[in-house]
């Protein structure tokens, strides 16, 4: 599919809180984590309440894809020093100074808009909103996750090339664990989720 394809085009922008319906973007989010089971088994419910207080901060950044009126991909940012301390701590460790970067949270994209730029877009959105507000590094964390994991999605592409078009490196003395319920998993499990940078 190209864009030309498309009867409706896609827009692209930031976003405040007051724009769009909170749950349709919960929505949004449940549909696409659903496709990757072994991220996590989250709810409506819970994905509606981060992006509430998600966006009850300020400086907090919200880019959304639409095609009409629907929400069909979504990426958000805020400042590291506004995350919580189990993100900070790794930089801290390091000492990096938490202030001069931006982090950028989870970019959600539906299957069949993927390939027309819109991820591109995400980034070129946040980067622009970190140097605005005088962050000279961006950072993002990825799930450390086998490639023959069993649940992975035969479909699933690497994104690694992608993120190092972008400029972005992974950091292999960034790293953090966290904890979530994956699809199907009885109990929470640890997660490794290691950093990767960009100077802007």
């Amino acid at each position: 599919m190209t864009q030309a394809d498309l009867a409706t085009p896609l827009r692209i922008e930031r976003i405040g809180r007051d724009d769009m319906s909170l749950r349709a973007l919960a929505t949004l989010r449940m549909t696409v984590f659903r496709g990757w089971p072994y991220l996590y088994d989250g709810s409506l419910d819970y994905e509606a309440g981060y992006l509430s207080d998600f966006l009850s901060d300020e400086t907090a950044v919200l880019v959304v894809a639409r095609l009409g009126d629907i929400p069909i991909g979504m990426a958000t940012a805020s400042p590291m020093a506004t995350q919580g301390e189990a993100v900070r701590a790794p930089f801290l460790a390091a000492g990096i100074d938490v202030r001069s970067l931006f982090y950028f949270g989870e970019s959600v994209l539906l299957p069949q808009f993927r390939g027309l730029g819109v991820g591109h877009r995400f980034f070129d959105e946040r980067e622009a909103a970190a140097r605005s507000a005088g962050a000279t590094g961006a950072t993002f964390c990825a799930v450390d996750r086998d490639p023959d994991h069993p649940a992975r999605p035969s479909e699933t592409r690497d994104l690694t090339p992608f993120w190092t078009s972008r400029g972005y490196r992974m950091a292999p003395h960034l790293a953090m664990t966290m904890r979530w319920k994956e699809v199907g998993q009885p109990e929470e499990s640890d997660h490794l989720m290691r950093f990767w940078l960009k100077s802007l």
